[in-house]
C-alpha cells in the first residue's frame, strides 16, 4: 500500500504507547493503528486504489491514526498484537480495544493468532 505522510509542527505531544510527553514534533510519528502491511495481509490487497488511499488517510475515526513517539512506532513497524503491544502496560487494553473496531470498520480479517492474542 502507498503511504501518505503528514508533517506536524509545534506544540507538546503525549505518546500513549510509551507514556511520555514529547516537546515539538520531531520525535513523533503518525501511526496507523492497524499498519498498512497488516491491513494488506488482512484483505486490503483486494481494495481499489481509492479504497487504499481512503484507509491511508482515514480521519473518520480518531482511533485509526495516532501521534506516538517515533521510537515506539518504529519498534511496532508492521506488527499486530500477536507480536507487539505498547511498552506502556497501562495503554495495552486501550490499544487492543481500538484494534478490533478499526479492523471491523474496514472489513479486515482477524487471523487465528490475532484472535488468540486479543482478550
Amino acid at each position: 500500500m502507498d503511504a501518505y505522510f503528514c508533517t506536524l509542527t509545534g506544540g507538546g505531544w503525549y505518546s500513549p504507547y510509551d507514556d511520555r510527553y514529547i516537546d515539538g514534533s520531531r520525535g513523533l510519528d503518525i501511526d496507523y493503528l492497524v499498519p498498512l502491511a497488516e491491513a494488506w495481509d488482512s484483505g486490503a490487497y483486494g481494495w481499489s486504489p481509492a479504497e487504499r488511499e481512503a484507509y491511508a488517510n482515514d480521519l473518520g475515526d480518531a482511533r485509526a491514526l495516532i501521534a506516538v513517539s517515533a521510537a515506539s512506532n518504529r519498534s511496532k513497524a508492521d506488527q499486530d498484537p500477536t507480536t507487539w503491544l505498547p511498552p506502556a502496560a497501562g495503554y495495552r487494553c486501550q490499544y487492543i480495544t481500538d484494534w478490533v473496531p478499526d479492523k471491523l470498520r474496514w472489513g479486515l480479517s482477524i487471523d487465528a493468532d490475532e484472535q488468540t492474542a486479543l482478550p
